[in-house]
């Protein structure tokens, strides 16, 4: 996935006044992703009955317009497929007809969806096409790329996020500690899906691990950003969560502990199992390992977890795990809500209790206005859900969980055709940023 560096700053840490309520002060996470390092192998096959000369200029104009709107250049490798399959995407570069027997020469020893560049020039549309149609009768997929530079580098872009997703994925560890909530009656994992399709292995963890583990915690030198939000919420915590700083903060320490010992790259929590032996809630712990980069849902909910971890893959970007609260089909407006929203996601927060409990330290956070991706997946990876809103305001219900957010959708006959007819669980995943196309392509190739 790209390169990911997080950087907080502390603008000011006095608590001030605001609509009623205190806030105790800003923390802004940023995320910067690195697509610089991106490699796309470029292999060609030319036909001897063209003269090579005329093709290699048409060539070189062609693909320079390309680099110069992907931003980088081709990694090229010519009639050499020895390191075909290394790269974060590789393309077959067809310059001329005639090249049809060149690819079925080197078609065996090609693995995964192959994917034809064609300029049109030289009649290499046409050879690309009988590519295609064979692939297609053997049983492979493939793609054909070709049209303007914008679209071309567009679509290269893309599938390149998606490969390297892909592969960042595979052999990725995820915990399930403790069971999925009893009440996530349509939302049980499918670990054999989730191994075959993406090559993620599901762990299940004792939750008495982490209960354990959180009392022998509590003091444990803590990372960036953590250290300064504890810092912080010792300091300025209201007094209804006062005394549920200690607890949570061990839980978020416990909770490290076992990503390190068991090797996740993700997890999800059986939360409320932690009301009655903790007297405390996993609120506060979500919210820092998400902006850590570490995916982690709560309730048990696993096609949420896989949600995040692909979201996170594909985009860098952490995502906010809210249950839908309100939907008006006649304007597309739409309300979710939920006490977890990582750190790295919101312009400015402040804490309260867990909703439901009325214990803990949860967050209710203010994200950016503006574009956001909606996304969740299934248990099996066999349906998606995947559509584009604007986020219009941030809003403080006390009869909601504590960060509450409403969307405006882009399609707004999803809210009464998938959401009340058809939807994939209560949870779903609000990402920032446009990324319809990037899931949607990344889902087909799965």
């Amino acid at each position: 996935m790209p390169n990911t560096t997080f950087r907080h700053e502390i603008l000011t840490t006095k608590a001030i006044g605001f609509s009623g309520f205190r806030w105790l002060f800003y923390f802004v996470i940023k995320m910067d992703t690195k697509t610089e390092d991106m490699r796309i192998s470029l292999y060609t096959l030319t036909s001897s009955l063209h003269d090579r000369s005329a093709v290699d200029s048409l060539s070189r104009e062609f693909l320079s317009s390309i680099e110069t709107v992907l931003g980088y250049g081709f990694d090229f490798r010519g009639d050499d497929f020895s390191s075909y399959g290394k790269s974060d995407l590789d393309v077959i570069f067809i310059r001329t007809g005639g090249s049809e027997g060149l690819f079925r020469e080197v078609f065996p020893t090609l693995s995964g969806n192959i994917l034809l560049l064609t300029s049109g020039k030289s009649n290499s549309l046409a050879a690309s096409l009988e590519i295609l149609s064979f692939l297609n009768q053997n049983g492979r997929k493939g793609e054909v790329l070709h049209g303007s530079a914008q679209y071309i580098a567009g679509r290269l872009d893309t599938l390149a996020k998606v490969t390297r997703a892909k592969r960042s994925l595979d052999g990725q560890k995820l915990g399930i500690i403790g069971k999925p909530s009893d009440w996530l009656i349509a939302s049980q994992p499918d670990k054999t899906a989730v191994a075959e399709k993406l090559g993620i292995e599901l762990l299940d963890i004792d939750i008495k691990g982490l209960i354990e583990l959180s009392g022998k915690t509590c003091g444990t030198p803590l990372p960036e950003p953590a250290s300064a939000i504890a810092e912080g919420l010792r300091k300025d915590a209201p007094a209804a969560v006062r005394k549920y700083v200690e607890g949570s903060i061990g839980i978020y320490s416990a909770l490290r502990e076992m990503v390190s010992r068991y090797g996740l790259s993700g997890l999800t929590i059986r939360c409320f199992d932690l009301l009655d032996t903790l007297g405390n809630t996993g609120c506060l712990a979500l919210a820092l390992l998400n902006a850590e980069g570490i995916p982690s849902a709560c309730e048990g909910d696993v096609p949420a977890l896989l949600s995040m971890v692909i979201g996170n893959a594909l985009t860098g970007r952490s995502g906010f795990q809210a249950n839908p609260s309100q939907i008006d089909p006649s304007t597309g407006k739409m309300l979710l809500a939920h006490c977890t929203v990582p750190f790295n996601m919101v312009e400015r927060y402040s804490y309260d209790t867990h909703f439901e409990s009325g214990i803990g330290v949860a967050i209710h956070g203010e994200l950016a206005k503006g574009d956001v991706t909606l996304f969740k997946t299934s248990a099996d990876l066999g349906r998606v859900f995947c559509e584009e809103a604007e986020l219009l305001e941030n809003q403080y219900g006390r009869n909601l969980c504590r960060t509450q957010v409403l969307l405006q959708m882009k399609n707004p006959e999803v809210l009464s055709e998938y959401f009340l007819r058809n939807p994939i669980g209560n949870h779903h995943i609000v990402f920032s940023g446009s990324h319809k196309a990037l899931f949607e392509a990344f889902m087909r190739e799965i």
